[in-house]
C-alpha cells in the first residue's frame, strides 16, 4: 500500500502569492497539501506518481486540473479520462473513482473544506 503524505491544514493565507511549481517542485509523490481555502472550498496540490485507490465523496463533487504530467482518472463503470496538462475533470459526488499517474504528475484540486483527501 502506498503511504500517503496529506497535509489537511491550509498553508497560505488570503493576500499570500502561490507558486505551485516551486511547491510541487519541493516535494515527492505522493503528497498532498491544501494550499488556500476560499470561501467554503479549499485548493489541494497533489504531487502523484502510481496508482491511488478506489474511493467516493458522498456530498461533495471533486475537480483536478493537471499542472504538470499525465493523470488517468478511472471513473466506475465510466471508462477512463486521461488529463494532460491545464486540463480539468470534475468528478460528481457519489461517484467512485480512482487517479492514476503513470509519470510524477502535479495536480491541483478544489473540493469543499473538510473533504478527507481520501474519500468516505
Amino acid at each position: 500500500m502506498t503511504d500517503y503524505d496529506i497535509h489537511t491544514d491550509v498553508k497560505f493565507e488570503p493576500l499570500t502569492l502561490i507558486d505551485v511549481d516551486a511547491e510541487a517542485a519541493s516535494h515527492e509523490p505522493w503528497f498532498n497539501q491544501t494550499l488556500t481555502q476560499v470561501n467554503d472550498t479549499v485548493v489541494r496540490l497533489g504531487v502523484l506518481e502510481g496508482d491511488f485507490h478506489w474511493h467516493k465523496h458522498d456530498d461533495q463533487d471533486e475537480f483536478f486540473l493537471v499542472v504538470e504530467g499525465r493523470l488517468l482518472i478511472d471513473v466506475d463503470n465510466g471508462g477512463t479520462v486521461t488529463l494532460e496538462p491545464h486540463q480539468g475533470f470534475t468528478v460528481p459526488r457519489g461517484v467512485v473513482h480512482r487517479t492514476r499517474a503513470p509519470v510524477k504528475t502535479s495536480v491541483l484540486m478544489v473540493e469543499a473544506a473538510g473533504v478527507g483527501p481520501t474519500g468516505d
